[in-house]
């Protein structure tokens, strides 16, 4: 399937396009969530840049968001719900470049089935990662090959489901002896929250922001 093809097939295209930073749009901002983590980070931390592939794809009436679920020994969020994704790399070109070769490494999806539309805004981790997440079109063609050591689980959500509020909660959360507000979808099948509910929160804040 053709990348003009996949855009054509996907209902929501045309609001991401109008929603999203364009993808040639140089990223500078040190992160929409900085000042909530600021005081989580190690002192003088330098954020090491990181990206990720918030996959969309259309099925038969409906889009659907694809997502991982990480293996539990790794050393950073491991066992928890993320994008596929990760450290962005000297050998990658650029940021875009890094989400889908880590797409490739991690679950097997070819750089040629994934169309990127645009960006959403940076985000922070309290790992010390400043993570740009890459909105691409995944052709539902695609045969996942998950990499065993960083994946244990690839699975997909209803775009509608995300996009939701009623879905979203707010919990607190203690984390180095503060409470902190941590997002969480009501989602029954697995628990996404942290950074990964945050991305998409980001994501429908800017949709809503097109209305």
């Amino acid at each position: 399937m053709s990348s003009d093809r996949l855009l054509d097939v996907l209902a929501e295209a045309a609001r991401l396009r109008r929603a999203l930073r364009p993808l040639d749009a140089p990223v500078v901002d040190r992160g929409w969530n900085h000042e909530e983590v600021e005081d989580l980070l190690a002192p003088a931390v330098r954020l090491a840049d990181a990206s990720v592939l918030v996959g969309l794809v259309p099925r038969a009436g409906e889009t659907r968001v694809l997502l991982t679920r990480r293996t539990d020994g790794l050393r950073h969020h491991g066992g928890q719900v993320s994008f596929p994704g990760g450290r962005v790399e000297p050998s990658d070109s650029d940021a875009i470049a890094a989400a889908l070769r880590e797409t490739h490494e991690e679950i097997g999806v070819l750089p040629a089935q994934v169309e990127p539309i645009g960006l959403l805004d940076p985000l922070v981790t309290i790992t010390g990662f400043r993570v740009l997440p890459v909105v691409a079109v995944v052709d539902p063609r695609h045969e996942v090959r998950a990499d065993p050591g960083e994946v244990a689980e690839v699975f997909e959500v209803p775009l509608s489901f995300l996009l939701d509020p009623g879905n979203l909660d707010s919990v607190m959360l203690e984390y180095r002896g503060r409470q902190r507000r941590v997002l969480e979808y009501r989602y029954p099948a697995q628990r996404i929250w942290g950074a990964t509910a945050s991305i998409l929160f980001n994501l429908r804040q800017r949709l809503e922001d097109m209305r």
